[in-house]
């Protein structure tokens, strides 16, 4: 649902009532049932997006005369047990988009934290920032690689084999649990995962990651697109819709370094579309990131199933505060525009043309205690893509004859994003 500026505000004055108490823990413990150790979590955030746009309407409402967003972005409930023995389980709903989150159990083999059977609903194999807790992104949008390529929860089954430094995992899944409408593929599939932190001590990470999923479209349909690094906004490159697709394959590469207080990090994601009775062919797209953070208040990170964690604030009472710089880039264009017979017929187009977006990220975060963070992004985005063709006549040409041009529009908009988080 979208906020007006009063509710919103309303909202924000609630959560503020919190800040004058104490630090609460990360977990709210339930009670022991049967042999479980249950525990509570919860995530509710609030974003804002104001647009300066160039080209394309950004603001999700239409057009209404207004040149932001403001929404309840999650309202997550999330309950975990630890037991029975070495069997771990967890029940995650988010009330604001209205979908089961996590939905699964796990068996530890002989305790080992990194060495497990999984059933149920799961993040997949792929995205070191999609596999990183939401309630840590280091900026308020997650990269277009992981949005658009990326694969979020399913269900299905996973075993992995590791420990703190290693790890090699497979998994085969089928849907969502909350199914999306259709192009959203949503298929059977299987993924792999391994990672390896050659360096892996107390303020110094190397962490090296491979991944490589394949599922079927489950449809005729797919389509790729992506918004300018503003989860509320309008997308701006699209390929439109991709008939008679068969099977999606994505190969991912991912990495980080953390030093002290520093952290850089990146990913890559190659991705095609394989099709059957097509003139146009497979459809490859490609995206990726890198991105620097400084926690100016001298924390570090930990290291954790191949993922990043953030720490909690060394003095809670002034909080964590980071900096952040990204740079992000994705390629939907897969095709070429073939000229027509005479100046005067129209071109067309062979493949997808999807269109190319380049942004920059600028980012300041808050953690304050153990339950509060606040984001403020500024984004510089950089975009084109082939729109079509017009014709036109030449004033010197005695014949009038019509020329056939293409349309390439370049869309520059910033964006000024904001995000109110409280967490338990």
């Amino acid at each position: 649902m979208n906020l007006t500026r009063s509710t919103l505000s309303l909202a924000l004055l609630g959560a503020l009532g919190f800040f004058a108490a104490p630090a609460a823990h990360a977990q709210v413990a339930i009670d022991v049932i049967g042999d479980s150790e249950v525990t509570f979590e919860g995530l509710v955030q609030a974003d804002l997006d104001w647009y300066s746009e160039d080209f394309a309407q950004l603001s999700s409402d239409g057009p209404d005369g207004g040149d932001g967003d403001y929404e309840m972005r999650r309202a997550e409930l999330v309950l975990k047990g630890k037991g029975p023995g070495n069997i771990e389980w967890v029940a995650g709903y988010d009330a604001k988009a209205d979908k089961w989150l996590d939905l699964n159990a796990k068996y530890k083999i002989q305790g080992n934290a990194n060495h497990f059977f999984q059933i149920g609903q799961f993040k997949q194999l792929n995205s070191l920032e999609e596999l990183s807790s939401t309630k840590n992104n280091d900026f308020v949008a997650k990269a277009s690689v992981t949005n658009t390529f990326g694969i979020a929860r399913r269900l299905g089954a996973m075993y992995q084999y590791g420990d703190n430094n290693w790890a090699i995992a497979g998994s085969w899944f089928t849907r969502e649990l909350t199914e999306h409408p259709s192009p959203t593929p949503h298929g059977n599939g299987w993924g792999v995962r391994g990672y390896w932190a050659p360096i892996n001590t107390a303020g110094s990470i190397l962490h090296l990651g491979l991944s490589y999923n394949d599922y079927d479209t489950d449809s005729d349909t797919v389509q790729w697109r992506a918004r300018p690094l503003a989860d509320l906004s309008n997308r701006i490159v699209d390929t439109g819709n991709l008939r008679n697709t068969d099977r999606i394959s994505t190969l991912g590469f991912e990495s980080f370094w953390v030093t002290g207080p520093f952290k850089l990090q990146g990913e890559y994601m190659k991705s095609d579309t394989s099709r059957y009775n097509s003139a146009a062919g497979d459809f490859s797209g490609s995206a990726g990131y890198i991105s620097g953070l400084w926690n100016i208040t001298g924390e570090t990170w930990g290291y954790k199933n191949g993922t990043p964690t953030t720490p909690l604030p060394n003095n809670p009472a002034g909080g964590m505060w980071q900096v952040g710089l990204r740079y992000d880039t994705i390629d939907l264009n897969d095709g070429e525009i073939v000229p027509g017979a005479t100046p005067t017929s129209p071109p067309r187009v062979v493949g997808a043309l999807g269109g190319e977006m380049d942004s920059w990220t600028l980012g300041v975060n808050w953690y304050w205690r153990s339950n509060f963070k606040f984001m403020l992004n500024y984004v510089i985005v950089d975009s084109s893509k082939f729109i079509g063709t017009t014709s036109a006549t030449y004033a010197n040409d005695p014949a009038n004859n019509n020329v056939a041009f293409n349309r390439i529009v370049n869309d520059k908009p910033d964006i000024l994003e904001a995000r109110f988080q409280f967490y338990w």
